[in-house]
């Protein structure tokens, strides 16, 4: 199996009219997987009921919101880990930094070792 890719055309950023223009691959999705196709699946591949898949899985969500939100990094054994990146304006010393200037957070997840191993083996295909 493949990863298909399309090609779009971009400007340069940043220049007045787009500069020179060029053509870049980016990854094209042949679909998406939900809650109750990957209880599907795991449900084929184990002893366990849907019904109990679920329930961790959901209740995963919920306590990674709880640990995140907390300043923890969750590390999730080979699927990767998740953590929180902040960005904040600049200050001319760091006493003057505060919460006030913190601009926004986002959730940074990193990859295990199985999933950037994916990743360098990829097979890829024009759409």
């Amino acid at each position: 199996m493949s990863v298909k890719f399309k090609v779009i055309e971009r400007g340069e950023p940043g220049v007045v009219g787009g500069g020179t223009k060029k053509f870049y691959a980016i990854a094209s999705s042949i679909g998406e997987e939900t809650i109750e196709s990957l209880t599907k699946s795991i449900e084929k591949i184990s002893t366990v009921s849907g019904a109990y898949i679920r329930a961790v899985l959901y209740a995963l969500v919920d306590v990674i919101v709880i640990d995140l939100s907390n300043g923890m990094i969750v590390r999730l054994g080979d699927l990767g880990s998740l953590r929180i990146g902040i960005s904040s304006e600049g200050v001319e010393s760091a006493d003057k930094l505060t919460a006030n200037q913190i601009k926004g957070a986002k959730t940074i997840f990193t990859p295990g070792p199985r999933l950037k191993e994916m990743l360098l083996t990829l097979k890829f295909q024009k759409s």
